[in-house]
């Protein structure tokens, strides 16, 4: 007979974690609570957006949707289903739908831009004032002041 079959004895107690290990293991912490967009199901969260962002933001989903479904499907269309005409279109469909997305992100982007400096020659500081210095060899040493007498 084996040592380890009397009574219990040398055991091991799987799944069961023992008194020391409780002590020991950390309190598992408690995971902060998000708001998410559609808490009330009815887009009630939608009004914190700003309604250009919302938009460029639907609009370009949409549009980088229909890019990768045109793009995948041309292909395949033209070769499994033989369709040569059909094939193409999409194809170029989907690229125009990609450049269309890239369009309204710029468009959104540079909405952005103006909404946070409206005139850009405002926006000079002190650094900007300086006259630059003509002929300035960046890498060369200053020149020495001309001794006072």
């Amino acid at each position: 007979m084996f040592s380890l079959d009397e009574d219990d004895e040398g055991e091991i107690s799987v799944g069961e974690s023992s008194d020391a290990e409780r002590e020991m293991t950390p309190d598992i912490p408690k995971a902060p609570s998000v708001k998410s967009f559609d808490d009330g199901g009815d887009f009630e969260g939608a009004s914190d957006v700003d309604q250009g962002t919302l938009r460029a933001f639907v609009v370009a989903v949409i549009y980088a949707n229909a890019a990768v479904l045109l793009v995948a499907l041309g292909p395949m269309v033209w070769f499994f289903e033989g369709w040569s005409r059909v094939g193409p279109a999409l194809f170029v469909g989907g690229l125009f739908a990609g450049v269309r997305t890239y369009q309204t992100y710029r468009s959104w982007k540079r909405s952005r831009d103006e909404q946070r400096d409206p005139d850009p020659e405002s926006d000079a500081t002190p650094e900007d004032d300086t006259p630059p210095e003509r002929d300035a060899d960046p890498d060369a040493a200053p020149e020495a002041a001309p001794p006072e007498r």
